[in-house]
């Protein structure tokens, strides 16, 4: 399933005082089994592009079509569209309100007219996916529950649906670094097992470099840079002109280039510092 975004412009509030666009003629497909970091200072525009993924907004003009629907089209069941696309807030836990977790995430597939059958798989399904123990935690009000706990009950709410691609608009928001990491575990470990589409928005570098295959780029509404990790993160001078900077990574790669080590571009994670440098240090070990 692909989901296909020509020349998409918003604005809002248009035609009165405070009119803002913004989008400005967005382009770009996203394709099956991709991982994608969307990142861009605040206000760039990259809240309102994701809320057009499942048709929660609808384009001022242009157009998106998700598995060849058209969103703005007259008669598209968008329904049918928010169940293809599942879309996980800021701060989602804010959204609970059922008695229990297992009510909380039971919560849309009983809205499609599902079985209790069928619920139970998809809520038990859910949990286990996001690694809360179901017959721990599935009568627990989810007001009991920690933080990170409760952004994984949010998250399963969206799993129970069974989308194909999965939106997550700043989904470590808020959490100790503990829960973050918990977060980002949960959200690759989804992605290799299921080979779900992911799309997450993050105001994190460090995040985007380590688990994204590619990277779109907004500033000011627009689409400025889309392309795999390594090319976006060889152009530090751009992005520091978007009030954006590199991951921690590459930013420790530059100062050891300075040094004079010439670390590669590509460079931009601990892992692949630490592959080069033993490298080097095997390679001058042998030369000895």
């Amino acid at each position: 399933m692909s989901i296909v975004i020509e020349h998409l412009n918003y604005v809002y509030m248009q035609g009165g005082p405070y009119e803002t666009r913004a989008l400005d003629d967005v382009s770009l497909t996203i394709h099956d089994g991709e991982f994608i970091g969307l990142i861009g200072h605040t206000g760039s525009g990259k809240s309102t592009l994701v809320q057009h993924l499942n048709g929660l907004i609808l384009p001022t003009s242009g157009k998106i079509t998700v598995d060849g629907m058209d969103l703005a089209e007259k008669g598209t069941d968008r329904r049918a569209i928010r169940r293809r696309v599942g879309l996980v807030f800021q701060y989602p836990e804010n959204q609970l309100f059922e008695e229990t977790v297992a009510k909380d995430i039971a919560f849309g597939p009983k809205n499609l007219g599902l079985g209790e059958e069928e619920i139970d798989r998809r809520v038990r399904t859910a949990m286990r996916r996001v690694a809360l123990d179901y017959d721990k935690l599935a009568q627990r009000s989810v007001f009991e529950l920690s933080g990170g706990q409760m952004r994984r009950v949010a998250i399963a709410g969206v799993l129970a649906m069974e989308p194909q691609t999965l939106v997550l608009d700043e989904p470590c928001a808020g959490l100790d670094p503990r829960g973050r990491e918990e977060i980002l575990g949960l959200i690759s470990d989804l992605h290799r097992e299921s080979g779900a589409t992911i799309v997450m928005v993050s105001h994190s570098m460090d995040d985007v470099a380590t688990l994204c295959n590619r990277i779109l780029v907004m500033n000011g509404g627009r689409l400025e840079m889309d392309a795999a990790p390594a090319e976006v993160f060889r152009q530090g001078e751009r992005l520091r002109a978007m009030h954006l900077d590199l991951p921690g990574a590459a930013r420790l790669r530059d100062k050891l280039n300075a040094d004079g080590f010439d670390l590669p571009a590509d460079v931009f994670t601990v892992e692949r510092i630490a592959e080069e440098l033993l490298k080097r240090l095997k390679k001058g070990t042998e030369t000895c």
